[in-house]
């Protein structure tokens, strides 16, 4: 019968910490695509160019908590 979660959890939590890192690390990698270079890139250049717009004064941020209300208000809460 296959281990569950929790059972995964209690045998993991008496490893050295390089042990479970590298059982997390092979868990990703196995469920999960290794992160593109070139999306990184993309991202960093995105990031930049909405960080120099906000400084710049091309472009206003909006404050987090109405942020917040908003989405409160999207999802009824």
């Amino acid at each position: 019968m296959p281990m569950t979660v929790d059972q995964v959890l209690a045998e993991t939590s008496h490893w050295p910490t390089d042990q479970v890192e590298t059982l997390f690390e092979r868990l990703l990698l196995s469920n999960y695509r290794p992160p593109d270079p070139k999306v990184d890139a993309a991202w960093a250049e995105e990031i930049k160019r909405r960080i120099d717009d906000i400084e710049s004064g091309r472009e206003a941020g909006i404050p987090g908590e109405e942020v917040m209300a908003r989405a409160r208000k999207m999802v009824g809460l």
